[in-house]
Parts: structure tokens; C-alpha cells; sequence
């Protein structure tokens, strides 16, 4: 694996994050945070998660 894989893999990480959040932020009806902060935290976390246990996992 190199860092293509690397990179795909938090990608693809990235992607199904934001889908997931996106779809339950929907649904949920308090405003403690907006929905544009919320997808940016979620989505640096789950890119890194991805990306790093991929780089590690080697």
C-alpha cells in the first residue's frame, strides 16, 4: 500500500461520514450547532481516522 491507498482510504472514510451525519442532522430538530460545523468537524475526524489507520495498519 502507498500513499494512494493511503488517501483513497480516507476518502472513502470522508464520504461515507458526511452521508451518514448529513442524513441524521436532518432529522434531528435542535440547534445546538449548525449543520455546516458539524459536517466540517465530522469530516476532519473521519478523514484522519481513515487515512491514519490505513498508514498504520501496514
Amino acid at each position: 500500500m502507498g500513499f494512494k491507498a493511503d488517501l483513497s482510504n480516507g476518502i472513502i472514510s470522508l464520504v461515507v461520514s458526511l452521508v451518514v451525519t448529513a442524513a441524521a442532522a436532518r432529522s434531528e430538530a435542535d440547534d445546538d450547532w449548525s449543520t455546516g460545523e458539524l459536517l466540517a468537524a465530522v469530516g476532519i475526524a473521519s478523514f484522519l481516522s481513515g487515512y491514519l489507520t490505513s498508514y498504520f495498519a501496514k
